[in-house]
Order: C-alpha cells, then sequence, then structure tokens
C-alpha cells in the first residue's frame, strides 16, 4: 500500500506541475483530469485500509464531477455553448 501511496503522490506533483507551466490550455485540462483520477486512487487506498465504504462512495461522486467538469471545459475551450 505504501508504494501505491507513493506512486500517487508522484502523479500529484506532476500534475500540479502540469497545471502551473502547461503550455496550452488543453493540457492543463487533461492535468485537472488526472489529477481527480489520482484523488479517486487515494480514496479507494483510503477505503481498503480503513474498511469504511464512505470512501468509495466518496471516490465515485468525485469521479462523475471530475468526467462533467472536463467535458465541460472542453466544450468551453472548442468555442460551443452547452445547448450544442
Amino acid at each position: 500500500m505504501i508504494g501505491c501511496i507513493i506512486a500517487l503522490i508522484i502523479c500529484c506533483v506532476m500534475c500540479v506541475y502540469r497545471i502551473a507551466r502547461g503550455p496550452t490550455p488543453s493540457d492543463r485540462i487533461v492535468a485537472v483530469d488526472i489529477l481527480g483520477i489520482a484523488v479517486v486512487g487515494f480514496c479507494a487506498i483510503l477505503s481498503a485500509i480503513s474498511k469504511h465504504d464512505l470512501y468509495m462512495n466518496i471516490a465515485l461522486s468525485w469521479a462523475l464531477l471530475s468526467f462533467i467538469g472536463t467535458m465541460a471545459l472542453a466544450k468551453y475551450l472548442e468555442g460551443r455553448t452547452y445547448d450544442e
């Protein structure tokens, strides 16, 4: 479990770097999406360690909101409205 946590921390650091220094807005959106996936991974590991299913509910909610937010930002960058 410690190896997984270290790998997720490294992933988070690299995503934050890409968010701060990304050359294009598309790179930043992808980094935010991957950071959301890393948070879901942290919740899954925490759920496995503590044996509480609450963390898996949080992970599922986070994943759904992250997906919707990524789609909304992608449509915005494409120049389309939410109706299209």
